[in-house]
């Protein structure tokens, strides 16, 4: 008897951690972002001169926030966007099974991962710079404003945090978890690959036929590695290079080279 409740407490323990991680995951998706932005909200009242009493609060407040108030904002949103990447991880975990070794995103190979990558984004970037710059030339494609990069210390990491949180979206998503679940619907490798992609096309949809051209493309190199390879952390790796380059690289050289980004 001792010797099966000895052998019963792991599942237990391993029961209630999922639990935990359900619930916080549903409240991150639901309730959770609300619940913590108005106690934020309170906090920052009772920080003012004026009494709580005196003050008045607005159900859709405009982008009017003390500056400090706006960046915790900025870093909360993009804490709450990383929550559909855990509901997908989360949904693949199975007992005794690390949905991080399954879909490989981890750090077992992380110097191959990182070569990998960069050698992705060679194959990626650069064409789909060019789609971009053919696109604006026929007038089918989007223009890409760079937002300005400020010399206030939290610009860089949220945009950083930006890219990151882009690229696990994304790969995690569309990679690693769509891949697990359509093989076990019994759909075929490439109605997979082509399906996938196009939802990453889809995805882009706002910025004009030329990233949405880009994306598929991307989406079909991607799922053809992901399949070849079977792990995520080089697409994640790239995709997130792609997106500083982006996010960071392009407000530069627009401010630099402005004729040139016009």
């Amino acid at each position: 008897m001792i010797d099966s409740e000895a052998a019963e407490l792991p599942r237990l323990r391993g029961t209630r951690a999922r639990l935990w991680w359900e619930i916080s995951i549903v409240l991150a998706l639901s309730v959770g972002r609300s619940a913590l932005s108005s106690v934020l909200a309170l906090v920052q009242a009772l920080t003012r001169d004026q009494a709580l009493g005196d003050q008045s609060t607005s159900l859709n407040p405009g982008a009017n926030a003390a500056q400090f108030w706006d960046v915790l904002n900025q870093f909360l949103a993009q804490f709450f966007a990383f929550a559909p990447i855990a509901l997908a991880i989360y949904l693949l975990w199975e007992p005794g099974i690390s949905a991080f070794r399954r879909i490989g995103l981890d750090f077992r190979v992380l110097g191959r991962d990182l070569g990998a990558g960069v050698l992705l984004v060679a194959v990626i970037g650069i064409p789909g710079l060019g789609l971009y710059v053919a696109g604006r030339a026929l007038g089918i494609t989007v223009q890409v404003d760079a937002a300005p990069l400020d010399s206030s210390w939290w610009t860089i990491p949220l945009l950083l945090l930006a890219a990151v949180r882009a690229g696990l979206t994304e790969e995690v998503i569309f990679i690693g978890y769509l891949f697990d679940r359509l093989r076990r619907l019994g759909w075929g490798t490439w109605t997979i690959i082509l399906s996938t992609a196009a939802l990453r096309g889809a995805y882009h949809a706002y910025q004009g036929w030329g990233p949405i051209a880009g994306n598929i493309v991307m989406g079909i190199v991607f799922g053809w590695v992901y399949r070849r390879w079977g792990r995520v952390m080089p697409l994640v790796i790239a995709h997130t290079l792609i997106d500083v380059i982006a996010f960071v690289g392009y407000p530069l050289a627009a401010a630099w080279w402005p004729g040139v980004f016009a």
